[in-house]
């Protein structure tokens, strides 16, 4: 193994002893929201929700969450993000924020525009290099530590308006990589710069004989694309003839378990998967350990958590929010419950409601998953269907079936009072019983479907269609490719434009 390969194998055993000897705390996130309070005390919002008299009190972060409202991204940009993104100094944080990462704006609404600081982008880089320490643990062989990082996400040009820039996160940390670090990530500048995904996925099937890949990074549905495209284009046995030393799958922004299975025909040996809850607001938690299955959070990256509970005591039937003061912090939460996840970050984000919904499944070493999100469930009739539902239902019969379901979307019909579905399914031994088990299995798994069900709701409607169908529609609105993802719940307006796609395509 060269030099370098040794260097690193050794950095990450080093990295992940000291890591390892540092425990979470409440106290660890007392000092973080005490450190970014201080930082920020002489902003606009500093001044508006008197930080610095914050600071004096003994009861920081009741005071805090008396003082500061819980906000989503409208309120919050016509209130205080506009002037910011204008070039307004010392409005939400120190200083004249430079960055801004567009969100792929999953929800149906246009990309959101969201601060970047230069402290946030060290937070970042901190996480990445303790991240790379878990692979000290997995026992990999030598040769995997001599190999490349692959890195499939959005385009890396920034692109600048007036006096900041914008664009996807990964431009945005890509141009404050160290150049040590550049010989050792893949793709190339000539196609990271690209935007549209498929130029950029045919370069890649191009190059990819060229490298020598340990690790990939990025969101399932592009990530298994990538390799399925290299295995058919080659005309090889699996992706591993190419790539020998591709040991380590790290993904994120949608549910991996859709995606196992084609992973698997695409793979001549075991990977490891490793989850990570990376978003354009922060680096929130990822996994320790592939035996886990929660990610641990990241208390200690300049974030400060709160959690509310997404029941009817504070969320409407629609998902608005009823109290915008009272939520829980990481000392007061329970495992099994489904919480709204709010942050207040070192890039001017307070008390920020960010739309994921997260449980806990172990309360003191703090490993979540993501159960889903406010906006996405289903509730026509009080049957509150959850993503997690969902997707553990969809498992199941995937499972039973031998069948592929990696992408699908739902949408309620308000008028007939049932549910939708859409599933990309490319095998011909699918039956029209595939909704009667999915069925079946989402009132084994939640009781107010089961009940809603019986007394009021219909059998649920289910359309098969190509898996290439989804990728189609995305490109045709425009996010094919990048951090884009398919919506798993719709709202009336995107359901609208979902069937306009496909009865105009003579899928409907």
């Amino acid at each position: 193994m060269p030099i370098i390969g040794k260097l690193i194998q050794r950095s990450t055993a080093i990295s992940f002893k000291r890591i390892s000897r540092v425990s979470a705390s409440y106290k660890q996130q007392l000092e973080v929201l005490r450190q970014n309070i201080d930082h920020a005390k002489k902003t606009a919002f500093g001044q508006r929700y008197q930080f610095a008299n914050l600071l004096q009190k003994s009861d920081l972060v009741s005071r805090y969450q008396q003082n500061v409202p819980i906000t989503e991204y409208e309120a919050f940009y016509t209130d205080w993000l506009e002037d910011t993104i204008k070039g307004k100094k010392d409005a939400i944080w120190p200083g004249r924020i430079k960055y801004f990462a567009l969100s792929s704006g999953t929800t149906g609404a246009p990309s959101k525009r969201i601060p970047v600081s230069t402290e946030m982008i060290r937070s970042f880089q901190r996480v990445s290099l303790r991240q790379f320490s878990i692979l000290h643990e997995l026992n990999l062989p030598d040769p995997f530590y001599s190999a490349k990082v692959l890195a499939v996400g959005g385009s890396t040009k920034l692109k600048k308006i007036d006096q900041h820039y914008e664009g996807d996160l990964s431009g945005i940390l890509k141009k404050h990589t160290s150049l040590i670090a550049a010989p050792f990530t893949k793709p190339t500048k000539k196609i990271t710069h690209l935007k549209d995904w498929k130029a950029k996925l045919p370069l890649m099937v191009q190059e990819a004989p060229k490298w020598d890949i340990g690790i990939m990074a990025g969101i399932p549905s592009w990530c298994v694309l990538l390799l399925e495209e290299i295995v058919k284009h080659y005309k090889i046995n699996n992706i591993h003839e190419i790539w020998p030393n591709f040991q380590v799958y790290v993904h994120g922004g949608v549910y991996m378990d859709p995606f196992v299975e084609r992973l698997q025909k695409v793979s001549g040996k075991p990977v490891v998967l490793l989850d990570t809850y990376l978003a354009s607001e922060g680096y929130f938690a990822y996994q320790t350990s592939p035996k886990k299955r929660g990610m641990t959070l990241l208390l200690n990256n300049s974030i400060f958590f709160e959690f509310v509970p997404f029941n009817a005591e504070y969320f409407t039937e629609s998902g608005e929010l009823k109290n915008k003061f009272k939520a829980y912090s990481i000392s007061e939460v329970k495992p099994g419950i489904d919480y709204a996840l709010v942050i207040s970050t070192n890039a001017g984000l307070w008390r920020y409601m960010l739309g994921d919904l997260v449980r806990f499944t172990d309360t003191t070493t703090h490993e979540i998953i993501i159960s889903g999100r406010i906006k996405q469930f289903l509730s026509l009739c009080g049957e509150h269907l959850s993503l997690d539902n969902i997707n553990q239902a969809l498992k199941s019969v995937s499972t039973q079936n031998k069948l592929s379901f990696s992408e699908y979307t739902i949408h309620a019909d308000e008028e007939g009072l049932k549910h939708c579905w859409y599933i990309g399914c490319d095998e011909h031994k699918a039956t029209p019983s595939i909704i009667e088990q999915i069925d079946s299995a989402l009132q084994d798994i939640n009781d107010d479907y089961a009940y809603v069900r019986k007394h009021s709701m219909p059998m649920p409607q289910l359309k098969l269609l190509p898996t290439a169908v989804f990728y189609a529609y995305l490109e045709s609105i425009g996010k094919l490719g990048a951090q884009n993802k398919m919506p798993r719940v719709m709202n009336k307006a995107q359901a609208a434009q979902w069937k306009a796609f496909l009865s105009a395509n003579g899928y409907l």
